[in-house]
């Protein structure tokens, strides 16, 4: 039996914020708060199935919203060893990052080894986190054909598939893997003797005969989004309450992260060590080979942004273009100065 419960998929915050204003507006409808002469916004439109289908990527353990596709395990690994291999691993094992293969049957044990082959209880789970969520640099850049195919091999990698397997819409739905009865909501979120997260049962005598909805704002989270009372909208009878609280102290300014932080803080410490080599060379061995190249600063630069191989090996390295220019100039000098 796993020691995680069963996963409620989270919808988006953009559905999540439409479904409530719908609710809300339903509700004062029904209540006769809302006439005729309540005042619109003027603004928005219905959403087209161009947009919907935008957002409604998901696949369920069923197979309900999977797309049709194919992809093999020999051309998983072409892809894994492209995209994945630099934080995952050669072979699932993981650099820095969450284990692909290994521990399957071990969950029940003394020494349970949490990765995808031994946890996931659906493999069309699998495919959807690829779809979504990877590469971490570059998330839903991936083919469907390509997502079919990285699903194989890591498939593979766990000795649940063989070198020569296929996957298509079909045979992933049907795909059985090892802890598909191993949920269960019997128990806490995190731990086997934890109290499950709810244990309520149906109201069969005295039962409460009127509902009353409310909400409260605890003290705490006062002011968190702004004044309220300044930005609701005139809609019926609801009113925005106040949540303005005095102004504090003036602080002083945040001193400015250093370069060693900036290289925790961007994920580069996950492939590079200071003096030793992990994935990709060490910060002082790239600043010694660049200590007499008047062109060195802007040069790592542009490497840095862009990524590539070749020159210290043939792993790539994935592209940063989501490091501000300020710090990845204050990377680069720091690398140069001899990460120090």
């Amino acid at each position: 039996m796993s020691r995680f419960s069963d996963i409620t998929r989270p919808l988006p915050v953009a559905f999540l914020a439409a479904s409530l204003a719908t609710a809300s507006f339903a509700l004062y409808a029904a209540t006769g708060a809302v006439s005729k002469d309540t005042p619109r916004f003027g603004f928005g439109k219905s959403a087209t199935p161009a947009e919907i289908a935008g957002w409604d990527i998901d696949v369920r353990p069923d197979g309900t919203g999977l797309p049709p596709g194919r992809g093999t395990v020999a051309k998983g690994q072409e892809v894994y060893d492209e995209k994945c291999a630099s934080c995952h691993g050669t072979f699932g094992e993981s650099n820095d990052y969450m284990a692909l293969a290994g521990g399957v049957g071990t969950l029940a044990s003394d020494q349970p080894q949490r990765t995808v082959g031994s946890k996931l209880n659906h493999a069309t789970t699998l495919w959807d986190y690829i779809n979504r969520a990877m590469p971490f640099n570059a998330p839903k850049t991936l083919t469907v054909e390509e997502v079919y195919a990285l699903t194989a091999y890591v498939l593979h990698l766990n000795d649940l598939l063989p070198a020569d397997g296929v996957l298509d819409r079909e045979k992933l739905i049907a795909f059985r893997m090892p802890n598909r009865d191993g949920f269960t909501r019997d128990h806490g979120f995190g731990t086997r003797g934890g109290r499950p997260d709810t244990r309520n049962v149906a109201c069969m005598s005295n039962c409460v005969t009127e509902i009353r909805l409310s909400s409260e704002y605890p003290a705490y989270a006062l002011d968190s989004h702004g004044n309220l009372a300044e930005q609701v909208r005139e809609l019926g009878p609801i009113e925005g309450i106040q949540t303005a609280k005095a102004a504090p102290a003036t602080a002083p300014a945040a001193k400015a992260p250093g370069a060693e932080e900036l290289v925790k803080a961007n994920g580069c410490t996950a492939c590079h060590g200071t003096t030793n080599r992990i994935v990709g060379p060490a910060f002082r061995d790239i600043g010694a080979k660049y200590a007499k190249d008047a062109n060195a600063e802007a040069a790592l630069v542009a490497k840095i942004r862009q990524g590539g191989t070749g020159i210290w090996g043939q792993v790539p390295m994935p592209p940063q273009p989501q490091v501000k220019d300020a710090e990845l100039q204050s990377i680069v000098r720091w690398i140069l100065d001899g990460a120090r």
